[in-house]
């Protein structure tokens, strides 16, 4: 049955038609859809994954951007995050977009992957008569006891909810109560909302790389859209229920609409200048994504379903799912005009669908979920040691003087060097002559194991077009350890440019196993100041010490 099944998987595989772009199952990314974005960050034509990415038990929140599979930069992130956009706010070259960052009341905007401006919901209005209660608490005219009954009957009955403070102070313990009222009682009460999710809107022209706005949903059941430069309110719509999902279309300037999906199972469609939503569709079930192709509606909900509407809310088409949904997107191919709806199962399995028609089925790889146990291991560093502080804290403190001995030593070995090197142009204990007259080059090989060594020795004559006549060749070495049939011969004429092998025989007369220097030198005709010297660390003769 499991060679079935991985025979089956194979020939999946070879049979589809896409391909693994990128893939890295050990990325340790826990995030949402609507929290990754693809954009040509940095103006040069490559596409970077931007995730928002939530961390682990709520915290280590960061904003990463991909490369691939390898990680280009990332930002921390001060809480966590609820949806990621990228867009361009001004015609400035280069056009490069920015990422806004929804996270809690706030947008943060990063230009350039560094920190821009962060944009702060407008508060809102607070319940009057929760205002009076804690006014009340704030003079001592009532206990906690009292304050707790008196919030419990307005939050049943208000249709303003009650602020973060008033909840906190309901859920505390009797005990802790009265502590609480002192620590907050001086305080202005104030009633904060959260973003929801977030997409943008092209200002006044419907070019991909135009200025665009953002839009934004929020828990108090509002739309908003932000000028793209001085991040003012522009619009605000009020929707009868929070939005979850949002679809916006066309240009601010002109005409647009803004298609939400809502927590209460419905969607509605607002337009330009109208404060409430024109057209109402109701699900059968919650939403779980939404996508606009052309000029209908698709949504997925929970029941398994992908529902299809029109612009005005009539029903064209449903599709049963066989695994639940768990995320869709647009697949907008521009060149040739094709538009899908790619679904994401939780069978691990991606539907590719052209209205209510299956295009095309991917399977995604099965993989285990989160990193590797031993990821999460922390790494026993060890502490910095006293030692290192002090040597720390010396070279601190010491700097310069340290700086002025390592140039002193470092000066004393150039000159040391260039010594040595002038030493031996003079004595001619160069394997390459110094003058002009006589350009020579030479180099030894030694080849054998002994007790008979062969040397060859290969002269070159490095001059332009002068040939080398009358030079001499002569060998020193110790007497008692070598042998040598031809210890002092006369070279041939050397033509520049070739190469002159010239061979002989070395004996080694010693059966210690030890081994000397020989010397070579190259002498012209008449004159006792050598031109070239080599000196040869010849090899230990194991056949004298194998027998």
């Amino acid at each position: 049955m499991a060679a079935t099944s991985s025979s089956s998987s194979e020939s999946n595989e070879a049979n589809s038609k896409w391909l693994d772009a990128h893939y890295d199952p050990m990325a340790n990314v826990y995030t949402f859809s609507s929290c990754i974005a693809l954009a040509d960050l940095h103006g040069d034509g490559e596409y970077k994954l931007v995730v928002g990415d939530l961390g682990m038990a709520g915290h280590t929140m960061r904003l990463k951007v991909y490369r691939g599979t390898g990680l280009a930069s990332e930002s921390t992130l001060l809480d966590l995050p609820s949806a990621v956009s990228t867009f361009l706010m001004d015609q400035n070259e280069p056009r490069t977009p920015a990422v806004a960052v929804a996270s809690g009341p706030f947008v943060y905007v990063y230009k350039n992957l560094r920190p821009y401006f962060k944009f702060t919901l407008p508060p809102l209005d607070a319940n009057p008569l929760e205002q009076d209660v804690w006014e009340q608490a704030k003079e001592d005219m009532i206990d906690p006891l009292t304050l707790k009954e008196m919030l419990e009957g307005i939050r049943e009955k208000a249709e303003i909810p009650l602020s973060v403070r008033s909840l906190r102070f309901l859920a505390q313990d009797v005990p802790e109560m009265e502590n609480f009222v002192n620590l907050h009682k001086g305080q202005p009460i104030k009633r904060q909302t959260v973003i929801t999710c977030m997409s943008t809107l092209k200002k006044n022209m419907a070019d991909e790389d135009a200025v665009s706005c953002l839009v934004i949903g929020t828990e108090s059941a509002d739309v908003l859209i932000l000028d793209p430069e001085a991040f003012t309110i522009l619009a605000k719509m009020t929707l009868p229920s929070v939005p979850a999902f949002l679809d916006v279309m066309g240009q601010f300037d002109v005409e647009y609409r803004v298609t939400v999906a809502c927590r209460d199972g419905s969607i509605y469609i607002l337009r330009r200048e109208s404060k409430r939503p024109k057209y109402c569709i109701e699900l059968s079930a919650q939403p779980v994504g939404l996508v606009r192709v052309h000029k209908n509606i698709v949504a997925g909900c929970s029941d398994e379903t992908l529902q299809g509407y029109t612009q005005k809310g009539k029903k064209l088409w449903t599709v049963y799912l066989p695994a639940p949904l768990m995320t869709m997107s647009l697949l907008d191919q521009k060149s040739r005009g094709f538009q899908a709806v790619m679904v994401g199962l939780a069978n691990q399995v991606v539907h590719m669908y052209r209205d209510k028609n299956l295009v095309d089925v991917i399977r995604t790889q099965d993989t285990s979920l989160g990193p590797p146990v031993a990821q999460s291991i922390r790494l026993s560093v060890p502490k910095k040691t006293r030692l290192y502080v002090d040597q720390t804290l010396r070279e601190r403190e010491n700097a310069v003087a340290m700086h002025r001995v390592f140039q002193m030593d470092l000066y004393r070995l150039r000159l040391m060097a260039a010594r040595a090197y002038v030493k031996a142009l003079e004595s001619s204990l160069a394997p390459i002559t110094s003058t002009r007259q006589e350009p020579l080059k030479m180099n030894a090989v030694v080849q054998g194991i002994g007790p008979t060594f062969k040397l060859t020795l290969h002269i070159q004559n490095t001059s332009a077009g002068r040939p080398s006549i009358n030079l001499l060749v002569s060998f020193l070495y110790d007497q008692s350890l070598y042998a040598m049939k031809r210890a002092f011969f006369k070279a041939p004429m050397l033509v520049p440019g070739l190469n002159y092998p010239i061979e002989t025989f070395v004996e080694c007369l010693s059966d210690k196993g030890i081994s000397d220097v020989i010397k070579v030198f190259v002498l012209r005709e008449g004159q006792s100041m050598p031109l070239l010297t080599a000196h040869i660390n010849m090899p230990v003769s194991e056949g004298l010490a194998a027998a």
